[in-house]
């Protein structure tokens, strides 16, 4: 994608004229994860006029779009050849882009399995805060020598730059699935799941909520049938299974449906990112797992300090998803060593601090 391209020039000139004002931008495509990180500051930066598929190589499983074209535009076109999007890029509502999805680095129930977002990129073209239009990556999975600049942008919120255009890798769609149910409690679940771990099992995704774990299977007929039989759980009919995994995805399940009402009253749901085999975390609340039990989602009125402290003594980290009050910083705080790579970065990148500030750290 050449810099003379009409859209990309008026972003450029949009950019430079922002840095010489000292103005900050929000980069803005769908708009649907606005909740998401810290609150959005600066003048709207709609990147949406750049869209498009810029390549797609079915036989080689790469596809090359522009940042604003739409999630459900590039769905549909993989569809036509039977592909996807392996790691289920959540749609919080319609609108979102490829862009929003790189940036929010957000994957969904299949994340365990087949890897995150940030795995299957394999390059992208990045406008930063220079008003330079930088290339990184390519269009095969082996290009990478040195930093690989390309999956930093993967959850980077757009403090680094717009991401003008990415090359994924995508994956056929699974030939056979199928969804098992199983009456566990949690301990039973982790367990059942850690036991199944060490096994050849085709085992694309599972869930555990209130004495319920839900685990989906996918992959070629032979092994998803023989499955299913050693596995012996209740089966659940395609489409509500269907229905289930896609409300997961997109937080549509009850579960997440925090009211404004529930938000004023100071509840929050925090992501928790921990080792698939720490023991049962103890909070007050309600609790959703996902990911073999490496994503465990909380609904609670704790605290940040005491969520974050549960997530430590667990051996990951804490999320603040969505809260009326994220003053304690949506991301678990930088120190050290950490703070100043993420420092050094957004130098390099966006020296001037135009680009979406405090939406990763207050600090950046």
């Amino acid at each position: 994608m050449e810099q003379r391209d009409p859209a990309l020039a008026e972003l450029v000139d949009r950019v430079l004229e922002a840095r010489d004002r000292g103005a900050p931008l929000e980069i803005r495509g769908g708009g649907t994860k606005a909740f998401y990180g810290g609150a959005p500051q600066g003048e709207p930066f709609e990147v949406t006029a750049l869209c498009g598929i810029s390549c797609y190589e079915p036989t080689e499983l790469v596809v090359t779009a522009r940042g604003g074209t739409r999630l459900s535009d590039l769905e549909a076109v993989l569809a036509e050849y039977g592909q996807c999007l392996p790691f289920e890029p959540p749609r919080f509502s319609a609108g979102g882009t490829v862009g929003g999805m790189v940036a929010a680095g957000l994957s969904g129930p299949s994340r365990a399995a087949v890897g995150g977002v940030r795995d299957h990129i394999l390059g992208v073209t990045l406008l930063n805060g220079r008003g330079e239009v930088l290339t990184f990556g390519g269009q095969v999975a082996k290009n990478v020598a040195g930093y690989d600049v390309s999956r930093l942008m993967a959850g980077s919120c757009g403090i680094l730059g717009v991401l003008c255009e990415v090359s994924l890798k995508v994956l056929p769609v699974p030939r056979a699935m199928a969804t098992l149910c199983f009456d566990d409690d949690e301990r039973q679940a982790l367990e059942r799941l850690g036991r199944w771990s060490s096994q050849p099992l085709p085992i694309n995704a599972s869930a555990w909520r209130e004495g319920r774990l839900h685990v989906r299977l996918a992959g070629a007929a032979a092994a998803v049938d023989a499955a299913r039989v050693k596995l012996e759980g209740d089966e659940l009919d395609p489409a509500s299974a269907l229905k289930w995994w896609q409300s997961l995805r997109d937080q549509t399940e009850p579960f997440f449906s925090l009211s404004e009402a529930d938000l004023a009253r100071g509840e929050c749901l925090w992501r928790l990112s921990v080792p698939s085999t720490a023991a049962p975390i103890k909070l007050p609340g309600r609790q959703l797992m996902e990911w073999h039990g490496a994503e465990r989602w909380w609904r609670t009125f704790a605290s940040a300090a005491e969520v974050r402290a549960a997530a430590a003594a667990a051996g990951g980290h804490a999320t603040l998803t969505r809260g009326a009050d994220k003053s304690c910083g949506a991301f678990t705080p930088l120190t050290g060593a950490l703070l100043r790579i993420h420092r050094g970065l957004k130098q390099a990148f966006d020296p001037e601090g135009i680009f979406n500030p405090g939406r990763l750290y207050a600090e950046l």
